[in-house]
């Protein structure tokens, strides 16, 4: 590309299929919106109900929204959900592995109960989504897959070993697939976003004290709003960002600075 065939067309993401994991509900939601402002349709496989405000939202921007409720990490689905994209909106372009839980408990506390739920859908889920994928995508020679990390990829994370390791293994996993699909033309990265107004974050804005431990620490001195992790997706995801590979991209109004 020459400097003088730079324009804002190469954010553009008119025509493009998407699936979003969890693409309904919270970030999720955000993220779908995103790439239907930007021109893409999605499918956003998920097991959290879905009252119609996603589609509504999608619509708004002439764009189409299949939901599809599913057990991410039940064998089978991803491929299954892969080629119910490919099906219903004629092929897929994006990925974005969006879906994960966070689940709490002191150290002693914290067992496999919750340690097995969270590997499978914050890390081999987006694993399995991401090998299906890449069926469909090396033999079009393109693609873009984005998995959500978080800040606790660089972290510790106190009363959730799981999260901080399914997230650290995000980050590592996105490397090593974009070392493997860049030759194919595809672009593998991460979204790492920071202390975000969720419904996961409910229980730490709710208690003053955690809450402006937070607003302290963060130099925009405010919590992120899924919003501000919009232009970021799209950027990842578009024509833009085609030279841009296993690159970990954190949104945390400066958090990880101070």
């Amino acid at each position: 590309m020459q400097l003088t065939d730079f324009a804002p067309s190469l954010f553009s993401l008119e025509g493009k299929r998407a699936i979003v994991t969890g693409g309904n509900t919270g970030l999720g939601r955000a993220f779908t919106v995103a790439l239907a402002a930007a021109g893409a349709d999605v499918f956003a496989p998920s097991l959290a109900p879905d009252d119609g405000t996603t589609e509504r939202l999608v619509g708004a921007h002439g764009r189409r929204f299949v939901f599809a409720e599913a057990d991410i990490t039940a064998p089978g689905t991803p491929e299954r959900m892969v080629d119910s994209c490919v099906a219903q909106l004629g092929g897929l372009d994006i990925l974005v592995n969006s879906a994960g839980i966070s689940l709490l408990d002191d150290v002693l506390s914290f067992d496999r109960s919750k340690w097995d739920p969270m590997v499978a859908i914050n890390l081999t889920a987006a694993f399995d989504f991401a090998h299906e994928a890449a069926r469909v995508m090396i033999p079009q020679g393109s693609g873009k897959i984005v998995n959500i990390a978080s800040l606790f990829s660089f972290l510790g994370g106190r009363q959730s070993p799981a999260y901080a390791a399914t997230k650290a293994g995000i980050v590592g996993f996105t490397r090593a697939y974009a070392d493997e699909l860049g030759e194919h033309g595809i672009q593998v990265n991460a979204l790492a976003p920071g202390y975000f107004a969720t419904a996961i974050t409910e229980s730490t804005r709710a208690d003053a004290a955690s809450n402006q431990r937070i607003i302290d620490h963060t130099p925009a001195g405010r919590w992120g709003d899924p919003a501000d992790l919009m232009g970021p997706l799209v950027f990842l995801c578009s024509r833009a960002a085609d030279y841009v590979n296993g690159h970990t991209l954190t949104v945390d109004g400066g958090y990880l600075v101070r």
